[in-house]
């Protein structure tokens, strides 16, 4: 009998890179808890966005019975992933291992703007008493790319690869200068990501990339080198924004 161990393959970058935009790009997750009291295996699902750090987040009231597990125990588990044509176990799937903290009011800014960013109908809701964000701090991932192509992640490996806290503090202006003055160069950026048409919006920047959505739709567009201040950010949306679709 083959051994886990053994059937893991050596991390490397490519795992990592696809890992990282794996959790970027999802609109969605199953996230399993243990229930209070029994202790059973409570799966939900979530709506998804991340942080500058590339920490998930995502919204939930006091009522779900997964906000009630994660109170008791913050220790919850996110699987990713989108199945395609064919065997939905050939396709890639992620699952993280999490540690939940629940976002106070008075500082949910940035999961709050990142979040209602990428799923703007949630702002009917996300106002009431009872709801509240959630922070998952990554503490390691089960990554599955396809037959025989398993690694076992450290949370290291789901970090940004440039320092990200200069770039935090910038960031929300940056998006919103974006949107508001150069939406042309936003719509360039889906199209060099493979999307055709649409009114694009920026949801979010980070150290790899840039996220955007359009409606139900998202797409990411990567930079050629991590950044880590406002001043290589700018350098690097200037490029893309001259790139040939």
């Amino acid at each position: 009998m083959i051994e886990r161990a053994e059937a893991l393959r050596q991390v490397d970058d490519g795992a990592r890179a696809q890992a990282r935009r794996m959790v970027r790009t999802a609109r969605y997750a199953a996230l399993a808890s243990a229930a209070p009291g029994d202790g059973w295996p409570l799966a939900s699902r979530v709506a998804l966005a991340t942080l500058v750090d590339g920490s998930p987040v995502f919204l939930a009231s006091t009522l779900s019975a997964h906000t009630a597990a994660l109170a008791k125990d913050g220790r919850c588990s996110l699987l990713i992933g989108e199945p395609g044509k064919g065997d939905p176990l050939a396709h890639p799937r992620l699952t993280l291992l999490c540690v939940a903290e629940r976002v106070a009011r008075e500082a949910d800014g940035d999961a709050r703007r990142r979040y209602l960013a990428r799923h703007p109908k949630a702002s009917l809701y996300a106002d009431f008493a009872d709801f509240g964000f959630f922070r998952l701090r990554v503490a390691g991932a089960d990554f599955n790319a396809g037959f025989g192509k398993a690694y076992a992640l450290e949370a290291a490996d789901m970090a940004p690869r440039a320092d990200w806290r200069a770039l935090e503090q910038g960031e929300a202006a940056a998006v919103a200068h974006m949107n508001a003055d150069h939406a042309d160069a936003v719509n360039h950026y889906a199209r060099i990501s493979g999307a055709r048409g649409g009114d694009w919006r920026l949801t979010g920047l980070d150290p790899e990339g840039a996220d955007l959505a359009c409606g139900d739709e998202v797409r990411r567009l990567e930079f050629m080198t991590p950044v880590s201040d406002a001043a290589s950010l700018r350098a690097a949306l200037v490029a893309l924004a001259r790139r040939a679709v």
